[in-house]
Parts: C-alpha cells; sequence; structure tokens
C-alpha cells in the first residue's frame, strides 16, 4: 500500500459533527503548514509532483475527490469523501488529486514550510529517483 487512510476522532452532535487531528497523535508528524484548495474547476488536475521530505496528510473536507498515488513502481487511487478521513502521503510519492465535486474543499496538512527545493516536478527525473 503506498498511501494510508487514517481515521480521525468523529464527534457526532445534532448541533453539527467535530472531527479532530492532533500532531503526533492523530497524525504521525509535526504540522508546520496548512492550506486547502477549493473551486477547483470542473476536469481541473491538482498536484501533479512529489516531495523528497515532506509528509502530507489530504483532507476532503467537503465534497469528494481522487487522488492518485504513485511510488515509481505501481499505482493507487483513493476516493476521498469523509471528512474524519486523511490519506497520509509519504516523501518520494507522486501524486494527483482529480475528478473535484462541486464544492470540494481539500485540506493538505504538511510536516513543513513551503521548499520549492523540495519539490519534482517532473514525472521523468521522479521516476529516475524512485523508479
Amino acid at each position: 500500500m503506498i498511501g494510508k487512510i487514517i481515521d480521525l476522532s468523529k464527534i457526532t452532535d445534532p448541533r453539527g459533527n467535530l472531527t479532530v487531528a492532533e500532531q503526533y497523535k492523530d497524525i504521525p508528524f509535526e504540522i508546520k503548514r496548512v492550506y486547502w484548495t477549493y473551486d477547483v474547476p470542473g476536469g481541473e488536475t491538482r498536484g501533479g509532483h512529489a516531495h523528497k521530505k515532506l509528509y502530507q496528510l489530504v483532507i476532503a473536507t467537503s465534497g469528494s475527490f481522487i487522488v492518485t498515488l504513485d511510488n515509481g513502481k505501481e499505482k493507487e487511487t483513493h476516493l476521498l469523501n469523509h471528512p474524519w478521513q486523511g490519506l497520509l502521503i509519504e516523501p518520494g510519492i507522486w501524486r494527483a488529486l482529480e475528478d473535484f465535486s462541486s464544492g470540494a474543499v481539500c485540506l493538505v496538512l504538511a510536516s513543513d514550510l513551503f521548499d520549492i527545493d523540495d519539490y519534482i516536478y517532473d514525472y521523468d527525473e521522479f521516476k529516475k529517483i524512485y523508479g
């Protein structure tokens, strides 16, 4: 298995549900950056890169989307559509996010600050390193 689904705490309440994510308890890394994508136009793909050192937990906080992971040897696809679940993506994994539903929000918890040198944008370069 390339990616791992992590079930987060889900507190059910008639006033509205609550999900909690705590570093080192629910998330196996220190959270140094949080970002989210939304209003993704139909047919668009996000991601399309790998990281050398960065760990990420990807969560569909609203709506749904598909995440395809590639470790250079095999691929797997995950449908994210539950706000109490996150997909753990470790370093050295190529990822593409696509098929966003209307109103989908993709929340990402990251183990480090933004560093352009940590990104691999060229798939052929990725395959040379990890394939």
